[in-house]
Parts: C-alpha cells; structure tokens; sequence
C-alpha cells in the first residue's frame, strides 16, 4: 500500500470522521443530549469506526487490517440500529436520520471495497511510522 502513508488519507477514515461529527452535532442537542445511555452508545459507535480503521491500518498485514475494517462495519450497523432508535423517540427528524443513514451506508461501502482490495492483494502492509 505505497499510496496510503496515513490512516489519515484512507477515505473511509475521513467518511467515518465526517459520520462521527454528525453524530456529536446531534447529540448535542436536547432532547437528545439528556439520553446519557443512547447518546453515549452513539458516540462510542461512531468513534469506533475510525478508531477500528486506524488501529487496523497500524495492525503490519492486509489480515489484520481487514479484520478491523470487520469491527468499524459492524461498528457502522451499530450506529445505523441507534439512529433507528433516535428516530422513535423523536430525538431526529426523518431528514436528519436519512441524511446520517446515508452516511453509515457510504462508510460501509467504502470500507467493504477497501476489504476487497486488500484481499486481492494478500501482501503485507507497508507502513510509515
């Protein structure tokens, strides 16, 4: 992977970040900011993704990257099932949980190509420290 030096440039880390920011913005909101358990749990969500795609990208092998990529999906799906929830409690509107579900579904998708990548490669990661 001589292109990517940085988890920084990895496009579904830069994805994840925008989701996580989103996230925070509507959470920061009330009522929405006075559900300690949903809040928390979403924004732990959120910062996990990134954090998954960072540490994997850190991890020396295109195995053990794509194993953390596995976790920031699923760390994704969980984001998604939460805004599910902030919906029915009225903590979003229908704009705001499309535009957020919109990009959960971007991130997984940029994530599952980058699997896919790493996959066809099947060669250890070259990683600038």
């Amino acid at each position: 992977m001589a292109g990517i030096q940085r988890f920084e440039n990895i496009d579904a880390w830069k994805v994840a970040r925008e989701l996580t920011r989103h996230v925070y913005a509507i959470c920061r909101k009330s009522p929405f900011s006075k559900d300690h358990g949903l809040r928390d749990q979403i924004q732990r969500a959120a910062i996990s993704i990134m954090a998954n795609i960072a540490e994997g990208f850190d991890g020396g092998s295109s195995r053990e990257f794509v194993r953390y990529l596995g976790y920031a999906v699923r760390s994704a799906t969980e984001v998604q099932s939460h805004l599910y929830v902030a919906l029915d409690q009225g903590y979003v509107d229908q704009e705001e949980f499309k535009k957020l579900y919109e990009v959960t579904i971007r991130v997984k998708s940029l994530i599952s190509g980058f699997v896919r990548y790493l996959r066809s490669k099947r060669r250890t990661l070259h990683v600038a420290r």
